[in-house]
This record gives C-alpha cells, sequence and structure tokens, in this order.
C-alpha cells in the first residue's frame, strides 16, 4: 500500500511547467533584451558601418573603444560633464523621493488623524495626473523665485512620488508590527526615533524599490529638463544625446556624430544596470513582506 501511494505523492510535489507559459516568458525575455543588444552591437561599428551592415550583428570592425574616446573627449568633453550632471539629479531626487515616501507610507499606516483618508484618496488621485501636465506650471512657479536654469528646478519635482507613498503605506502596514512600536513608546522613544530605529529598518525593501523606480525616472527623464535648462552644462545626458542627434540629422549624416550617440546612449544606460545589481540583494528577499498580515 505504502509502495503505490509513494509515487503518486512524489509526483504531486513535483512543480508542473507549463510549456505555454516558458514560451511566453522567453519571448519577453527576447522582446527586453533586444533593443539593449543592438544598442552593445551598434556601439562596436564606426558612423559608416551603422548604415551598411546588418544592425542586429556586428560589422566589419571593432570600434568600440574608439567610440568611447569620441564620446568623452567631443565638444571638450561636455558629455561626463552631462553624465556627472544625471547622476546629481537622479541620486539627489531617488534618494530624497524614496525617504519622503517612506515617511509618508510609515504616517499613513501607523498613525490616526482627522483627515487621513482624506488625504490618502488625494494621494491616490494624484497618481492619475500625468507628471508632464504639472511641467509648464511648475516652470511658472519656478521662475517666479528664480529657479529656472539651475539643478534644483529638476531635482526639487522629483522629490515627491505619489505612488511611492502608497506602496510604502502598503509595505508599512504589513512589515512593521504595531507590537514594536508599542514596544518602543513604552521605552520612551518618540516618533521620529521609533521610526528611523524600527520602522525604516523593517521598511527597507519597499525603500530600495521605490528608490529604484525613481531613479529610472529620474536618470531618464525628459521633458522636464527640457523646460527648465538652457544652459548646456547643466544638461543630463538625455537632452546632450537628443541634442547631437538632432545636430546629426540635421546635417544629414555628414558629421559622424550618429555612431557617438549610440555609444553614449550604451554608456548612459550602464549605471541603472549597475544599480539594480548592487541593490537587488536589499529588495529581492524581503519585497513580499508587505503584502502578508500575521
Amino acid at each position: 500500500m505504502t509502495s503505490k501511494t509513494a509515487p503518486a505523492s512524489a509526483s504531486s510535489a513535483t512543480p508542473r511547467r507549463s510549456n505555454l507559459l516558458t514560451l511566453v516568458m522567453l519571448a519577453c525575455l527576447v522582446y527586453f533584451l533586444l533593443p539593449l543588444f543592438w544598442l552593445a552591437v551598434s556601439a562596436t561599428k564606426d558612423n559608416g558601418s551603422l548604415f551598411s551592415t546588418f544592425g542586429l550583428w556586428f560589422g566589419g570592425g571593432f570600434h568600440l573603444f574608439g567610440n568611447l574616446r569620441d564620446v568623452f573627449t567631443y565638444n571638450d568633453g561636455i558629455y561626463g560633464r552631462w553624465l556627472l550632471n544625471t547622476a546629481l539629479y537622479a541620486g539627489i531626487s531617488s534618494v530624497g523621493s524614496a525617504f519622503l515616501a517612506a515617511l509618508g507610507g510609515y504616517a499613513f499606516a501607523k498613525f490616526r488623524f482627522p483627515g487621513r483618508n482624506l488625504l490618502f484618496s488625494i494621494v491616490l488621485g494624484s497618481i492619475m495626473v500625468p507628471s508632464t501636465v504639472l511641467t509648464i506650471p511648475t516652470y511658472l512657479l519656478f521662475s517666479k523665485i528664480g529657479l529656472v536654469n539651475t539643478p534644483l528646478a529638476v531635482i526639487i519635482p522629483m522629490l515627491l512620488s505619489p505612488f511611492g507613498i502608497y506602496l510604502m503605506r502598503v509595505y508599512a502596514e504589513g512589515a512593521v508590527p504595531d507590537s514594536l512600536i508599542d514596544a518602543a513608546r513604552v521605552d520612551g522613544a518618540g516618533a521620529l526615533r521609533t521610526f528611523w530605529q524600527v520602522g525604516f529598518r523593517l521598511m527597507l525593501p519597499g525603500f530600495v524599490t521605490v528608490l529604484l523606480f525613481q531613479l529610472v525616472g529620474s536618470w531618464n527623464n525628459y521633458f522636464l529638463p527640457l523646460i527648465m535648462l538652457n544652459n548646456p552644462k547643466l544638461y543630463p545626458v538625455t537632452i546632450g544625446l537628443a541634442q547631437w542627434q538632432s545636430q546629426a540629422s540635421g546635417l544629414g549624416g555628414a558629421h559622424a556624430l550618429f555612431s557617438i550617440v549610440i555609444t553614449g546612449s550604451l554608456v548612459s544606460v550602464l549605471p541603472l544596470i549597475a544599480a539594480f545589481l548592487l541593490l537587488q540583494r536589499y529588495w529581492q528577499g524581503g519585497l513580499a513582506t508587505g503584502s502578508v498580515k500575521d
């Protein structure tokens, strides 16, 4: 009797694999990696090979190092300045936005105050408002106080993330037990000390998740710097590469800028990949904590 039931129990414990789901996931993987593969391959070609060879394979020569040299030396090496500007804008705005979202989410989740539900409904409603709609009013407001064409004009609008507040509230409700907060209050800890020493440490995976979302959004931000900045030395990479691309297109490709633009795009992607690889250990193991309640 035991010998007959053992294979059945073993087979039931074996996870079932769906061939259709596997094919769908492989198709999604190819879909997302194909543009990156094209970018990496195209960065190894010179300006002429970009238009005379197959786009998804290497050309006759390997020009990656020459393209990298051209990227960082063209126009007095302004690309390095753009890269530093992007790191400054994205770094400050993503860390600041994630921290403010953690504060707001923790407050909505663990404090009871008049108008809490109304304020949170306003936060949820603001998620539906496209950021481009607010760019022109923000420009008019900043022009009144003299912040246009300054780094603050790009950093300050990116500090508020309604979606981040929503995500951190959901995470804090499940990841931070009320018993720990009560114990900290009994020990005499204030609200800020309780948040920093108890709540924030338990919310760290959610904090890193919001930080990564904001980092990608800030790093790829195009419309806001386009409106706020007119000094090329303050441009981020997105605006600078678009300017080079328009110069190359306006000259009919006579100026060899297409290979520089593509190589510069590849370089601009590498910091985001590095950020995901370095920070993934903080959120992979604990991201689901906030979705489960005891």
